[in-house]
């Protein structure tokens, strides 16, 4: 089970290029005008005198004007208090503060229905040289020595089924019910009509209508819709076309070897 999406935020108040802060200083500052001393709100921030102090003058000087000033007359003769304009700066900040809370809180209602989207939005970024990536789900695992036999199932309905190593398979994380895709490079892929099958692999035959025929080149490639939905592409010589009778609108089947076909999971 993967960790729900969530989703949070952090405010930051900046002039021009410069950073005045955010909730840290924000927080020093309340401090300062409760405790009315730089070394109690220090302690009460969690930061040494000093830390205290730098930045609270690196504030002032990226206001513009102070915004804490040293008093006459309050603890051990003398105190530390915000100015009028460090008040408002911190109303301010705790004002956009609460409706960036809102809106966070907007958006983490939508989150359940955008998790469910962002495993295809994964897919959708998938970049691979192989021309046939096909999603699925786990059917089947089968143990065959040291290599294991993976099935597959499209939503289609159809199965491809894939021969890997046992090592690969654990270090993926394979397991029945979770969900992988297929590559599938075009020129690993043959296609034939029915009277042409014999002798072609017999691990993963898909049948389909050619939906387009490419000829160019002394190659052909051949799009085959299958009946999911789904479409395969297969590149082959330019007289397999025409020996085997094949063309747009044709039953034909798609063949390939398990050894052909590439499991991959999204990290």
């Amino acid at each position: 089970m993967t960790d729900n999406l969530q989703v949070s935020g952090s405010l930051w108040l900046h002039r021009g290029n410069a950073s005045l802060g955010g909730q840290a200083r924000i927080a020093l500052l309340e401090h300062i005008a409760a405790q009315g001393s730089i070394t109690a709100a220090a302690r009460a921030a969690g930061m040494s005198y000093k830390a205290a102090w730098d930045a609270v003058d690196a504030m002032n000087q990226l206001a513009g004007e102070p915004l804490v000033e040293r008093s006459t007359g309050g603890r051990g003769g003398g105190g530390t208090r915000l100015t009028a304009r460090g008040a408002k700066l911190v109303a301010a900040f705790r004002a956009v503060e609460a409706a960036q809370q809102q809106f966070l809180a907007r958006v983490a209602g939508d989150l359940e229905p955008f998790g469910e989207q962002w495993p295809l939005i994964s897919r959708l970024a998938l970049q691979t040289s192989a021309r046939n990536q096909l999603h699925g789900t786990i059917s089947g695992i089968r143990s065959c020595g040291v290599n294991d036999e993976v099935t597959l199932a499209l939503p289609g309905g159809e199965t491809i089924t894939a021969s890997l190593t046992h090592h690969s398979t654990q270090t993926l994380g394979l397991a029945v019910g979770g969900e992988a895709f297929a590559l599938v490079k075009a020129p690993w892929i043959d296609v034939a009509r029915d009277a042409d099958l014999a002798g072609l692999p017999a691990a993963n035959r898909l049948a389909g209508t050619i939906d387009a025929i490419t000829d160019e080149g002394g190659q052909a490639e051949i799009l085959l819709a299958l009946p999911g939905g789904s479409r395969l592409a297969a590149v082959v010589p330019h007289e397999t076309v025409s020996a085997r009778g094949l063309a747009p609108g044709a039953d034909a089947t798609a063949a390939f070897a398990a050894a052909s076909v590439i499991i991959g999971v999204l990290a």
